[in-house]
């Protein structure tokens, strides 16, 4: 019995709220006193076609810059890939040189007897890879003797150092650090006096 009242009331509350919503829209729509009942609906039509139109038009930009943006995504993504995929080539390039060098050099290894003359070849050859290297941005860090710094050099081990002004200094350098372009690349490998 308790339901069938709470039912009831119910029914009755959304009844009322529905007239209510019925008679604020009656309000809204009869706002204008001076127009006429068709007059008043064809202005509502005449500006919910527009407002269809816009709307319309609306979905059409918001398509339209989904489907921009889609082909511009793909396209990043195919550079990316072709970038990744040849990024290595002007430094290959340029180290050909270096390998037709080696080449040569190995040739004469298998000739030559004269140790002075190979050492030479082989010197010129480490210093056209140096040279190249450099040309490209590569710079050697210079660490020996130089204050430990956990940002640029990797501490391999620890030794008693030589004098008291060598604490925490760099002893030794195992692997030399490397910056491209001024940014580091590989720390450097290092023996630190404590």
């Amino acid at each position: 019995m308790q339901e069938n009242t709470n039912s009831v009331n119910e029914n009755a509350d959304n009844l009322s709220q529905n007239e209510a919503m019925d008679e604020a829209l009656s309000n809204v729509l009869n706002s204008d006193d001076s127009r006429a009942g068709s007059e008043l609906s064809e202005g509502n039509d005449e500006e919910i076609e527009k407002l269809h139109a816009e709307i319309a038009e609306l979905k059409d930009k918001h398509l339209r810059m989904l489907a921009e943006f889609d082909n511009f995504r793909r396209r990043t993504a195919k550079e990316r890939v072709e970038m990744s995929q040849t990024a290595g080539k002007d430094i290959i390039q340029s180290l050909l040189v270096v390998l037709d060098d080696v080449d040569r050099a190995a040739k004469q290894l298998d000739t030559t007897t004269d140790i002075t003359i190979l050492k030479e070849g082989v010197s010129l050859v480490f210093n056209k890879f140096r040279n190249i290297m450099l040309s490209k941005g590569l710079k050697v860090m210079e660490a020996q003797n130089e204050e430990f710094n956990p940002d640029l050099h990797e501490a391999i081990t620890e030794i008693p150092a030589p004098s008291p002004k060598m604490v925490g200094k760099i002893i030794d350098v195992v692997e030399s650090g490397y910056y491209l372009n001024d940014k580091l690349i590989r720390h450097a490998k290092v023996v630190v006096g404590k």
